[in-house]
Order: C-alpha cells, then sequence, then structure tokens
C-alpha cells in the first residue's frame, strides 16, 4: 500500500471515525493505537501524512511530532493534530514541535478532507521539487567535473533574490513565491547539454567553431524540453520560470549572448539572475580546463563584467552578500566531499576569462 494516511488515536470510536471519513473519500487508511505504534508504521514507508491524536498515552501527539521531526522517514511527513484544546499557546506549542496543522474535536468530515487535501498539495509540492532535482542531476551526471554545481546555484540564486528584494526596483515582482521558484527551478538552467554530443560537452581540449556553435544549442534545447511541458500545463508558474532560465541564462546585459542577443530587462529577471550565479560557481570551482578561482578574483571578473555581461542591480546584490557565496561554497566544496582531486588544466588556451567571453575554443558554464 503506497500514499495511505496514517490515522493515530488510542480511541477505537474515534479512530473509526476517522477512518471511514477517509475512506468515504477514496482514501487509504492505515492505523496505529499510539505514538509508538505510528512511529513503527512510519517506518514501513507506507504514509507520509499523519493525523494524529493530541492526548494519549505512552507518547502523546505533541511527542510524535518531536519524533518525527527529528527521525529520517524517506521525506517530509505533513502532521495534522487532532486536539479538543483550542486555545492560542496550545496551538504554538504543537507549531513548535513540528505539526503542520490542526483540527478540533469533535471533527467535522468536510472540515478534515479540506485540510487532508491542504497536505497532500503541500506533499505534492515537494515532490515536484524532487523531481526537477532529479532532471537537473540526470543533465549534470554527463559532466562528472560539476560536483555538486546545481546545489550551489540554487543556494546563489535565492540568496540573490532575496536580497534583491531590498532594492524597489524589484520589490513588487520578487515575491517569497518567487524566491521559492527561482530555488527549486535554478537546477534546470543546463537540462539543454543532454542534447550535446558527448565529443563536444566532455572535451578537454580546444573547441572548433563547429563544436562551440554545438555547445551554444544547449539553452534552446533545454527550452524546447520545457515548452512541452508547459503546453500540457501551461497554469504551471514555476515550468515558464523554468523556460526562461534554461532558454536565456547565457544572455549577457549589454546583448552580446546567445541563443537570441537579448539585453538589459528584455533577458527574464530570473535568468539574469542565474547567469551571475552560473559563472560565479564555474569560476570558482576546478574544472578539467582551469583551476578553481579564489573568490577575490571571481569577484573581481564579476564588477568587471557589471552592465556588460551581468545586470548592474545583481551585481551590486552580490557585492552586499558576497561572504554568503564563500560560506556557500565552503558548505557544498567538492574537494571535501571525499572526491578525487580535479586535474589539471589540459588546455592552457581554455582558461582566464573565458566563461565572461564565450567563444571558439572556450568554456560554456
Amino acid at each position: 500500500m503506497k500514499d495511505a494516511i496514517l490515522v493515530v488515536d488510542d480511541d477505537p470510536i474515534v479512530r473509526q471515525m476517522i477512518c471511514s471519513t477517509l475512506q468515504q473519500s477514496g482514501f487509504d487508511v492505515i492505523t496505529a493505537e499510539d505514538g509508538r505504534g505510528a512511529l513503527d508504521r512510519l517506518k514501513e514507508g507506507h504514509t507520509r501524512l499523519v493525523i494524529s491524536d493530541w492526548q494519549m498515552p505512552e507518547l502523546n501527539g505533541i511527542d510524535l511530532c518531536c519524533q518525527i521531526r527529528s527521525g529520517d522517514f524517506g521525506g517530509y511527513v505533513y502532521l495534522i493534530l487532532l486536539t479538543s484544546m483550542d486555545s492560542v499557546d496550545q496551538r504554538v506549542e504543537g507549531l513548535v514541535a513540528g505539526a503542520d496543522d490542526f483540527v478540533s474535536k469533535p471533527f467535522h468530515p468536510s472540515e478534515l478532507i479540506a485540510r487532508v487535501n491542504v497536505g497532500r498539495r503541500v506533499l505534492q509540492l515537494e515532490t515536484r521539487e524532487a523531481l526537477i532535482f532529479s532532471l537537473a542531476k540526470l543533465a549534470e551526471s554527463r559532466d562528472p567535473e560539476t560536483g555538486h554545481h546545481i546545489e550551489r546555484v540554487q543556494c546563489y540564486s535565492r540568496c540573490l533574490a532575496e536580497q534583491l528584494t531590498r532594492n524597489p526596483r524589484f520589490a513588487e515582482t520578487i515575491t517569497p513565491q518567487y524566491i521559492q521558484l527561482i530555488y527549486q527551478t535554478s537546477p534546470l538552467h543546463d537540462i539543454g547539454k543532454v542534447g550535446v554530443p558527448d565529443a563536444v560537452l566532455l572535451k578537454p581540449g580546444k573547441l572548433t567553431d563547429e563544436e562551440f556553435l554545438a555547445i551554444k544549442e544547449h539553452p534552446r534545447i533545454g527550452a524546447e524540453t520545457l515548452r512541452g511541458a508547459i503546453q500540457r500545463s501551461p497554469e504551471a508558474s514555476f515550468l515558464k520560470m523554468a523556460y526562461d532560465i534554461a532558454l536565456s541564462h547565457h544572455e549577457k546585459y549589454d546583448g552580446s549572448g546567445y541563443p537570441d542577443g537579448l539585453a538589459g530587462d528584455q533577458i527574464p529577471l530570473s535568468a539574469r539572475i542565474v547567469a551571475l550565479a552560473d559563472v560565479y560557481d564555474a569560476l570558482t570551482t576546478n574544472r578539467v580546463y582551469k583551476d578553481a578561482y579564489s573568490h577575490e578574483k571571481a569577484e573581481a571578473i564579476i564588477v568587471d563584467g557589471r552592465g556588460s555581461h551581468f545586470d548592474p542591480d545583481v551585481v551590486d546584490a552580490f557585492l552586499q552578500i558576497k561572504t554568503m557565496f564563500m560560506a556557500i561554497r565552503n558548505r557544498f566544496d567538492d574537494t571535501r566531499q571525499g572526491d578525487s582531486p580535479p586535474a589539471p588544466p589540459l588546455n592552457p588556451t581554455v582558461g582566464d576569462g573565458a566563461l565572461i567571453t564565450g567563444g571558439p575554443g572556450q568554456a560554456v558554464s
């Protein structure tokens, strides 16, 4: 049985009433008589949504919340507490312990189902994020030199977006939802590389004109891949942002980028943010064609590209939070994850500024 709802209550009558309500709405249900039984059920991996009574012997609802939040059950567990205690202080206690929602006793069937559906939507969002990340990892797996590239890029992108909310120019555009979306979708920026031949993508030496043109196709390949999904789900805002990032993260602020030569605000804001995050990561990590640059050198290159390669406002945001970038870089330092030391540069002609200028024989981040 998969995706069942776990009902936890020491009162068999209440437990049966909840089960009947859920089953009448088409849900699969499993049960436990107390908190300890609930933990055993969760370890079986059949559920990620729990409805638990607050007051139970052995392990009450609050203790169960704490145990769930401190444990590993293969993903986030959404927890609804069923309680007759309705004071603000008690609800705060439940939230602090890790509860996601509450249903008052005696419960109303329609309210219970509505709150369960909210929980299912939250879990679906997490599943969506996991799927996005898996697709991004699939694309990245073809290039073993990139290490934890997508993890760093999504953290850099979120930090930049958060900082840009302090700029009045973006105060209305960059909402909390926007920040969450750019964190979720930025890993897909290079998904189009799945369409680039290995002989080109993994070539350590100088690229020919033809090979460089093949590399430059990856934004369009990624965008076309996502366009099909958008046509099936046009209301999905995360797909539109993923499309914009995949297509335009190699555009440059002065119009000299690719694939469409967009300039300034013609380039979607999400792509302007990810462009800086992507280049910073490429500069500060080891690649087959170059050693990692120091933060100071990468910062100098980015500042030099202010207004030409990068949106000036995004560069300013970067400078304001550069210590956060350094902390993220250290957190996801590939050389500390047990990885083999990267190979030394095989082609000295590919190096300083290659990720900024682009061109035949030069690397594309």
